[in-house]
């Protein structure tokens, strides 16, 4: 009865089973938390305490990371990130965003469009480093002209502004909008005429 207290209080904590995405990040409570890329589509345990989130696989933790409030975020790290990802760790969304920014407003958007359609920004890095590579090709002039196509068509994805480089559709006159039959028939419409009565007749 005398002995001394364990060095550590004892801390409640609670298991559950998870299987990491294809981002291998599992998700508890709302937020996202990264695992090892490999462990990607496999079964896991999660050691879920009110400070920490560990993550077991085969028995052995594999992870571990401070417990977040944040909803719908994603707590990341680097060495669980395959090396394709991890080279793209310099960067982050407000750097590439800039860098769009420095191309012209619809490169921009397309950039913004390329990081906000993913439920983890960095799954749009690569279109976003791909978009790099075709100003280098083409020269920033163009991609600005291709991006202002894909804007004005709806098609904002790195697969579609390529296509319109290759094909030189960047340096085709953007079509022109086809008025629709509403328009049309207010347009035929006219506002003042002789015969129109106007509300106050019926009063």
């Amino acid at each position: 009865a005398l002995r001394p207290l364990p060095a550590t209080a004892f801390q409640f904590a609670q298991w559950k089973r998870a299987k990491p995405n294809i981002d291998y990040h599992v998700e508890f409570d709302g937020h996202y938390y990264s695992v090892p890329y490999a462990l990607a589509g496999q079964a896991v345990e999660l050691r879920i305490t009110a400070s920490s989130i560990e993550c077991f696989a085969a028995g052995r933790r594999v992870a571990v990371h401070a417990r977040s409030p944040r909803y719908g975020a994603f707590t990341t790290l680097t060495e669980h990130m395959p090396a394709s990802h991890q080279a793209h760790r310099q960067w982050s969304p407000g750097k590439l965003i800039a860098w769009g920014a420095t191309v012209g407003p619809h490169t921009e958007q397309v950039v913004s469009h390329q990081l906000e359609r993913m439920p983890h920004p960095e799954q749009g890095y690569r279109a976003c480093l791909g978009l790099m590579r075709l100003g280098r090709q083409y020269g920033n002039e163009r991609l600005e002209a291709a991006a202002t196509r894909a804007v004005t068509l709806g098609a904002m994805r790195y697969r579609n502004v390529a296509p319109i480089l290759k094909s030189g559709l960047d340096r085709a006159p953007l079509p022109t909008p086809t008025p629709t039959a509403a328009s049309q028939t207010e347009l035929a419409l006219p506002t003042v005429h002789e015969n129109l009565r106007g509300a106050r007749y019926y009063h």
